[in-house]
């Protein structure tokens, strides 16, 4: 019976946007575990100077944070960055439902294109949920990426 326990995991899931500092430190946590202890990115280069005037999004499994991801308009365009999900989590739906929260969240806001920088890793994930390649390769924090863009 492993696919309805996947299925159950799944339904638990549900993002909010971080309102309060605790919410906000959780974020933080989440992506400095993923980030820097993982994927060994600077700590200096994790918190950035958008942090402030970003809209922060944590993707909680019922009342435990799970995920975390930022949002912030550039050029006219929604972009999504720092998307992550704890290791327990991932190839379960976490990501697309942070995803999903977000794109949401730039629709509402009535923005024609929401665009990201993916980690060459992960295109073929933002690929399923309709993202195209419109970059070359590039290095962000000595991760290769590609950006992404997606119509609303």
């Amino acid at each position: 019976m492993k696919h309805s326990d996947s299925e159950r995991k799944i339904s638990k899931l549900h993002t909010k946007i971080a309102s309060t500092e605790e919410q906000l430190q959780e974020v933080f946590s989440i992506r400095k575990t993923v980030f820097v202890g993982e994927q060994n990115v600077p700590p200096e280069d994790e918190i950035d100077q958008h942090e402030e005037q970003s809209t922060h999004f944590l993707l909680y499994d019922e009342d435990q944070p799970v995920g975390a991801g930022r949002f912030r308009i550039v050029d006219g365009k929604g972009k999504a960055e720092r998307i992550c999900i704890l290791s327990s989590l991932r190839g379960r739906g976490a990501g697309r439902e942070i995803m999903k929260a977000i794109e949401e969240y730039a629709r509402e806001m009535s923005l024609p294109i929401l665009k990201l920088n993916a980690q060459s890793q992960a295109i073929p994930f933002y690929e399923k949920l309709g993202y195209e390649i419109v970059s070359d390769e590039f290095l962000d924090a000595g991760i290769p990426h590609r950006t992404m863009e997606k119509a609303l």
